[in-house]
């Protein structure tokens, strides 16, 4: 095998380990940590599937290893970062553990992703990609505002936010994908407004703008859904 077949897998194993690193890092205390190696992770993440395209070696090893990276890092670490934030709000030892929900249907979302062929043009459930995102920098925005800590230091709130967000990992719902077929403002209107919103959120907020943009990003699909159906 010549060393070009590596390269895509070694950016996937980047991606793994910057999952396992988040994972220590968040079970050390440091929960809020978890957001940059989910970052990392998903750069890593991206480029992987660049370069097998690019280099022309993409192959069936590098499918199914993908899928085990993106479950450690899009699935493990932002159920730990709920897990050890919720741990912190409560006393009671068995309430982190309902949030465990997330790596379980992870598991389960990027086993359907996988079998799925309808996903060449829209995702059909939250990717896992977005849902760790969400999660992991959920902490910034009870930071940024008084009013949205006050709900998020409720552990109860964290629970059902982990149980809804769970089910859209695997709901049959269409979401947006960003793969543009061409760039007519008329065609891909929802995914400018997208990109607009959620690059003005990100440079106003920073992390904490993140939440918003993924809920945003969950309401202009529904919307896009309606206007497709009428």
């Amino acid at each position: 095998m010549s060393i070009k077949s590596h390269i895509p897998n070694s950016l996937t194993l980047g991606n793994l380990l910057a999952g396992v690193i988040g994972i220590v890092t968040v079970l050390a205390g440091d929960y809020q940590s978890g957001a940059y190696f989910i970052f990392l992770a998903a750069f890593l993440d991206f480029f992987d599937g660049f370069a097998a395209r690019l280099l022309e070696v993409s192959g069936e090893l590098g499918k199914q290893l993908d899928s085990l990276a993106d479950l450690v890092s899009f699935g493990v670490l932002p159920g730990f970062v709920v897990y050890e934030w919720i741990s912190t709000l409560t006393s009671v030892e068995w309430m982190p553990y309902l949030s465990l929900t997330i790596p379980l249907f992870s598991a389960l979302r990027l086993a359907k992703f996988n079998i799925d062929t309808r996903q060449s043009d829209r995702f059909i459930g939250l990717p896992t990609p977005a849902n760790a995102l969400f999660f992991s920098t959920l902490p910034y925005l009870a930071d940024f505002w008084s009013f949205t800590g006050n709900y998020l230091s409720n552990p109860w709130t964290l629970i059902v936010l982990s149980w809804v967000f769970s089910l859209l990992l695997v709901a049959e719902i269409p979401l947006i994908a960003l793969k543009f077929k061409n760039f007519s403002l008329r065609d891909n209107v929802f995914r400018y407004v997208l990109l607009a919103s959620g690059a003005l959120a990100i440079l106003l907020m920073g992390l904490s703008g993140i939440p918003l943009v993924i809920i945003l990003y969950l309401g202009l699909s529904l919307i896009e859904n309606s206007s497709a159906s009428l």
